[in-house]
């Protein structure tokens, strides 16, 4: 079975002959088809009914038509005359909207010097073939012919270029099927597609499934397919994967829930849900997280893609506070903690209507597990109930502030999730190595569980990453000989070509991270320490300098490199080894491909690593 975006179990409106055609596609076609339906092109967003692309075949644009032969009056190489239920109009020809649809595509990725010819015959040609063609799902291959003379087809719809009822049944024999696909194609011809030239294709066609490229202005209404001439393409094109991408776009209306392990890629399907949204709602969308540092990293993904004129991104504390100020709702008096005061305080305004609800389009929740019953309650509020549509993202393991999973069912908190929910167990952020080590030295508190839809399980990751170095982890006599290993490992992959914004310290102390923080500006290394709330919210992921941070601030961020170190300054107290483990799980998963765990003194930790990396 071909795999389809969107799913094809979750399409909610397609004609009776698109669903036909989809389904004669989905059983057809072997696993090695990826068809998509209905996904827009270019700047001007042309939607070409089906796209399919296959390794060894190439890629090929359909254009499907429910038309009955008894409707139609004329055809022309242009148009087609046609009787609907609203009179008689004038179309035009399929084969005509076929082809725009795959040339605009063409001319996009024949920018891509890997996906072109090298020769000088062809210099500047897709090395891979591409075709388009018409399927009439209620049109016999006889009652064709009897219509149009043999002639007339050559000159607007020639044979080839055609698939008809008949030929397209549920006891069709997938061979001739395929066979009459392919034969839309003018030209057969290359090796098959590398998995890196299959991304690329994805890269180029797909804007909204870049990682960590800028992809313009997806509203833009210019009357031009042309990029902006400044897009760079680069060497090594990341994409979601076509799992990510899948779910990503099969995601219907409602509430959503996603539990999803480290490096799942679950921002990135927030990002993309923001797109969609974004171009459907004229009302806000809010995106809330519990860590300050995280939301300013989101912030800056959002700018990525050209939106954060519709978006809002706030840590949730950061949003009470502009919430009482938009609204001038006093402050309640009481010894808690600002920050606790300030959610009691919008929590009673918006009972009280002083804080009105339904002021967003659609609320997205990253780092859901960090959550309260009551801040989830509250949130669910603030979504129009025209659009109802939520995405709670969550990680068990990564539940640092809340003792083990969340106890409340989350219909609790106005969550309602059942039948919508997914499980993503796939780690493509780290390396196979750094995912082992890191798991296998928190496992103990970690054990996965299962539970209902309307609870959150632990998942235990799968490895889906390529692999890299080992972790390693080394022991120092003293901080300060600590603090000049640091300095020494990061001057050496500077030296190697690393940037110094793709390096991270973690830390497990302020008072450790003030120490290496002086440790590199003695050694002239750029470098800021996200301490205080206003050095947080000012974090940008792009500045050329080493970042040094908490566990807790490390949460949902991710870096080629990480040095987790300060490991000498926790405490063997049993009570804390649950919590204090899955903070140095999360901070060991931030790394993609380097990993480098550091100590000065003697615990139970570091005799744990030293048994998972000896020296």
């Amino acid at each position: 079975m071909a795999t389809f975006i969107p799913a094809l179990t979750t399409i909610p409106r397609m004609t009776a002959g698109e669903r036909r055609v989809a389904q004669r596609l989905d059983s057809l076609l072997e696993d090695d088809y990826i068809v998509w339906y209905d996904i827009p092109l270019g700047r001007k967003r042309r939607y070409p009914d089906f796209i399919v692309l296959h390794p060894a075949r190439g890629l090929l644009f359909l254009e499907v038509k429910d038309w009955k032969i008894e409707t139609l009056r004329s055809i022309t190489p242009d148009s087609v005359e046609i009787d609907t239920q609203q009179g008689r109009k004038v179309v035009s020809n399929p084969l005509a909207q076929a082809r725009q649809c795959a040339f605009s595509a063409i001319n996009q990725l024949q920018r891509d010097p890997q996906l072109t010819q090298r020769g000088e015959r062809y210099l500047g040609k897709l090395c891979f073939p591409y075709g388009f063609g018409v399927v009439f799902p209620n049109i016999t291959r006889l009652q064709w012919n009897k219509a149009v003379s043999e002639n007339e087809q050559e000159l607007v719809l020639p044979a080839h270029l055609v698939i008809c009822k008949d030929e397209m049944l549920a006891t069709t024999d997938p061979e001739a099927f395929q066979e009459q696909l392919w034969n839309m194609f003018g030209y057969q011809f290359g090796e098959k597609l590398s998995l890196p030239q299959l991304d690329r294709i994805r890269w180029q066609l797909f804007p909204e499934v870049r990682i960590d490229i800028p992809i313009g202005d997806l509203f833009d209404d210019e009357e031009s397919d042309e990029e902006p001439a400044t897009e760079t393409i680069p060497d090594i094109a990341r994409v979601m994967d076509l799992h990510q991408e899948q779910l990503a776009r099969s995601m219907g209306d409602g509430h959503r829930v996603i539990h999803g392990v480290a490096g799942s890629g679950k921002t990135l399907i927030l990002g993309y849900r923001c797109l969609h949204l974004a171009q459907a709602t004229t009302k806000p969308i809010l995106v809330l997280c519990f860590n300050i540092t995280l939301a300013a990293r989101l912030r800056c993904f959002i700018a990525e893609k050209g939106i954060t004129d519709k978006v809002q991104v706030h840590h949730f504390h950061e949003w009470c506070g502009l919430q009482l100020r938009a609204y001038h709702v006093d402050l309640l008096a009481g010894s808690q903690p600002v920050y606790e005061r300030q959610v009691k305080s919008v929590i009673n305004a918006v009972d009280q209507s002083l804080i009105p609800r339904a002021q967003y389009a659609a609320v997205m929740i990253d780092e859901g597990h960090d959550f309260e019953r009551d801040w989830l309650k509250l949130v669910v509020q603030m979504i129009d109930p025209d659009t109802n549509s939520l995405l709670l993202l969550y990680d068990d393991a990564q539940s640092i502030y809340q003792k083990g999973s969340l106890k409340f069912p989350l219909s609790a908190a106005g969550v309602q999730a059942r039948g919508r929910t997914t499980i993503l167990k796939l780690n493509y952020r780290n390396t196979r190595e750094i995912l082992t080590f890191a798991y296998e030295f928190a496992r103990d508190f970690l054990e996965a569980h299962d539970t209902d839809e309307d609870h959150v399980p632990l998942i235990a990751p799968e490895v889906a990453g390529v692999s890299g170095p080992k972790p390693a982890f080394r022991h120092f006599e003293s901080d300060r000989d600590e603090s000049r290993y640091l300095v020494h490992c990061i001057q050496a992959w500077q030296r190697q070509g690393s940037k110094l914004s793709s390096i991270a310290v973690v830390y497990t102390s302020n008072a450790q991270g003030l120490k290496f923080h002086k440790a590199f500006q003695e050694a002239g290394i750029p470098s800021r320490c996200l301490q205080q709330p206003s050095d947080k919210r000012a974090y940008n992921p792009e500045a050329n300098e080493v970042v040094l941070l908490s566990r807790q601030s490390s949460k949902g961020l991710e870096f080629d490199t990480v040095l987790l170190s300060g490991l000498g300054a926790l405490s063997n107290d049993e009570e804390k080894q649950a919590q204090e483990a899955r903070l140095l799980y999360v901070g060991m998963t931030r790394a993609r491909r380097r990993l480098m765990v550091t100590s000065s003194k003697a615990n139970w930790y570091t005799k744990r690593l030293k048994e998972l990396a000896p020296a």
